[in-house]
């Protein structure tokens, strides 16, 4: 009962006071709505950099720099590792192409075949992805020339010099997506890693059973001059280069990029956190002071308070509560000025932006950790007039009566 009654007599003599309680709001948000706006352009610069990073595919991309020999045991051991997302091996270039036709268009599409699979990043998540060697998801232009969608079938024809003379096969393919734009912007088709294979076997002049293509025997195992691999996330790009670095294979990625990018958000975290820092121990001890003050003011009162039955620690409350007041004022009224401010900068660069795209933006964990920092700003400076408060003896009230 007396700390409610000390949490009610702090509140009403705060309320009473609405001038100097006022003032310590806006002194609270002058310094708060500032650090908040200058957060949010950091997050909305450097976050959106980051999210770009991130949602790009090509970014996680590790592509070796020449051609080597690797076995089907290395594949199976690199897709064994948490760091890799999707793993799958190439063929020759030279020999991964095919050419493609419809019913509905005229033209014959020499497009190139890209080994794909479960987890394909340049392909849309959750999107068909060819699973047999019958399947193909073909990219936008390919589509296009070819005047099909999905569902449609069309005819892929492979040529070949074999024993003195040109020979050329024939496989039905049907279409299973077709890819966006973004995913390959030439002619080309994603298709199963057995259908690059047995492209490539043909025309070396090797038989694939599957599909009844006639020639020699082939090799018990194969090698394979390259790969798709595409790292889990951005920060593994580099470990990952090091380590295929390690093997002996050169790659190139692009985690230049990727690293300039987190320096700048390491950099200008520092110099955020540092002048948020200063701003609110500025802003602590000035209102510590000034609730040193205001105890000193209210001294005989306060020890009028201790004389009819107040304990020490109901004191304590007396200014810790005022304090609170004022960094939930001050955090509330920082918040409002953040909100227009942010409304002011990304109207005004509205025309520089993409859809959607904010260049000051906060996220709700930002406000929450904005008045956690606030309020425990003010409890540690209403700490030491608190301290004040209780080194009040009731006697202090009966020598000013």
């Amino acid at each position: 009962m007396r700390l409610f009654k000390t949490l009610r007599l702090a509140s009403r003599d705060y309320a009473h006071e609405w001038q100097m309680s006022g003032c310590f709001v806006l002194a609270l948000a002058a310094v708060l709505g500032p650090m908040l706006v200058l957060f949010g352009l950091k997050f909305g610069i450097v976050g959106g950099m980051l999210q770009q990073l991130v949602e790009n595919p090509e970014t996680r991309e590790v592509r070796p720099v020449s051609s080597g020999h690797f076995e089907t045991d290395w594949f199976e051991r690199m897709r064994g590792r948490s760091d890799i997302a999707f793993l799958v091996p190439r063929t020759r270039s030279i020999a991964a192409t095919i050419e493609l036709n419809s019913e509905k268009s005229g033209h014959i599409v020499r497009a190139e075949l890209i080994p794909s699979g479960y987890g394909d990043p340049l392909l849309p998540a959750g999107g068909r992805v060819p699973e047999s060697m019958n399947e193909v998801v073909l990219s936008q232009l390919a589509a296009e020339k070819l005047q099909v969608a999905a569902g449609d079938r069309i005819d892929g024809s492979v040529t070949r010099h074999y024993a003195g003379k040109k020979e050329r096969t024939h496989v039905e393919l049907s279409v299973a997506e077709v890819a966006p734009v973004a995913a390959f912007a030439r002619e080309g088709a994603f298709a199963d890693v057995r259908l690059v294979e047995a492209v490539e076997d043909f025309r070396d002049g090797r038989e694939v059973p599957e599909l009844g293509w006639q020639g020699s025997t082939n090799p018990d195992e194969r090698s394979y001059p390259g790969f798709r691999l595409y790292a889990r996330s951005i920060y593994d790009v580099a470990a990952l280069k090091d380590d295929l670095t390690g093997q002996g294979i050169e790659v190139r990625t692009k985690a230049g990029d990727i690293e300039l990018v987190m320096r700048m958000d390491r950099n200008l975290s520092v110099i955020y956190w540092a002048i948020a820092i200063i701003g609110l121990l500025g802003f602590s001890l000035s209102l510590g002071a000034s609730l040193w003050a205001n105890v000193d003011r209210k001294r005989k009162e306060l020890s009028v308070l201790r004389l009819v039955g107040f304990r020490t620690g109901d004191i304590v409350w007396f200014p810790v509560t005022q304090a609170l007041y004022t960094g939930l004022l001050g955090w509330a009224l920082a918040i409002a000025i953040y909100f227009a401010a942010a409304f002011a900068i990304n109207n005004m660069l509205a025309d520089q932006l993409a859809t959607g795209q904010q260049v000051c933006i906060l996220l709700p964990q930002h406000y929450a950790l904005a008045l956690a920092m606030t309020v425990g700003a003010a409890v540690v400076a209403a700490a030491l007039a608190g301290w004040r408060s209780a080194r009040i003896e009731p006697s202090d009230g009966l020598r000013e009566i």
